[in-house]
Order: structure tokens, then sequence, then C-alpha cells
């Protein structure tokens, strides 16, 4: 679940420009890349220090990038799934009300 937050984050932030013109930015005259490295995105992201960026801690990191609503509809969606309250099969709301009891 974790490297599919973090992944998800990437594919956020990296949906911003263009890909040529990040391609251009994050690498240096050799072709080599040269922007942030995924620890350091996660580093940045992780405001609580316990080794990954949660849904939250995503969404505050992109909001400050690109402003309050920024992906709202796809950030909410992923925060009820992370929830475990985004299923409506009739026996998960039994569970996931024994499991937050």
């Amino acid at each position: 679940m974790d490297k599919c937050l973090i992944l998800l984050s990437f594919i956020l932030v990296a949906n911003v420009a263009s890909a040529g013109d990040l391609l251009g930015y994050l690498t240096d005259e050799n072709d080599r890349y040269t922007g942030p490295t995924v620890e350091e995105n996660v580093a940045l992201m992780d405001t609580d220090k316990n080794g990954f960026a949660d849904v939250q801690e995503v969404r505050a990191f992109l909001a400050l990038k690109h402003g309050k609503d920024y992906e709202k509809d796809l950030l909410d969606r992923w925060e009820l799934h992370s929830q475990g309250s985004s299923c409506h099969a009739p026996f998960v709301k039994e569970l996931y009300s024994e499991k937050n009891s």
C-alpha cells in the first residue's frame, strides 16, 4: 500500500509539467537526471517522520505547490480508500465499524 501511495504521489506531481519541459529541467548537459530522488520527495512530504507519505501528507504537499483544490476529486477518493470506507458492500460496513471500535 505504501509503495502505491508513493507512486501515485509522484504521478500527480509529474502531471504538472509537460514531459519535454520536465525532462529538460531535470537533466544536465549530459542528459543525466539531476532532480530530487524518490527518497528526497518522500522526506519532503513526510511531516510526521514515520518513513512514508500518507494521503494527508501528499495532499498537503500538493496543496502547497499547486493550491488548495489541486486534484481535489482524485485526492478525495484516494483519502476515502485509505480510510477503508469507500467500499459499499453490506458486510464491509460491519467489519469497518468493528475495526474502529
